[in-house]
């Protein structure tokens, strides 16, 4: 196993330059790096301290136990139908909640629509997959039809409602996760 790699790539995905690690870790930027670059080995207590400030422990680091799920199958989709609103909510990757965007997939009946939202942080792209939909943003209203997308930041209330005759389907992903 190579630690330094590893310690890199767990310092990326949270977000931290080196500098803010080894401020966390109460190190020197110049320590990280060459932990990172294999050229420094840290001691026990040194590795369970910039650990902690990653997110995780010695248990876990040195598991070679199970990789990130990264393709998901139609077994794995979560369903929720919502008859007052005429929708259903399909959530295609389990957990996304946890991640930093969730993406659905939305079936809006005739007359239907998703839960209105309050303006957020983040970003929102939809990709009409079937039908037409209205984007409803504040007091503005666009529409988008199959083979169209939409993006937009979230920060008045926004909602879709159907805008056909027939079912609309929307893939929709949100960031960070608000669904």
């Amino acid at each position: 196993m190579n630690i330094g790699e590893k310690i890199k790539r767990l310092r990326i995905r949270n977000g931290l330059t080196q500098e803010e690690l080894a401020n966390r870790s109460e190190l020197t930027k110049g320590f990280i790096s060459q932990i990172e670059r294999d050229l420094t080995s840290p001691s026990i207590a040194t590795l369970v301290d910039i650990l902690e400030c990653l997110g995780t422990n010695l248990r876990d680091f040195f598991a070679d136990g199970v990789q990130e799920k990264v393709v998901f199958t139609k077994n794995d989709v979560f369903e929720t139908d919502n008859p007052n609103l005429k929708h259903q909510v399909k959530w295609i990757v389990p957990n996304a909640q946890k991640n930093m965007m969730e993406p659905i997939i939305i079936h809006l009946e005739q007359g239907g629509s998703s839960e209105v939202e309050d303006p957020h942080e983040g970003e929102e792209f939809g990709y009409v997959l079937s039908g037409s939909v209205f984007l409803h943003l504040g007091n503005e209203k666009h529409k988008a039809k199959a083979g169209e997308c939409f993006y937009y930041k979230p920060n008045v209330v926004h909602y879709l409602s159907n805008a056909g005759k027939s079912k609309a389907s929307v893939l929709w992903v949100s960031t960070p996760p608000s669904f």
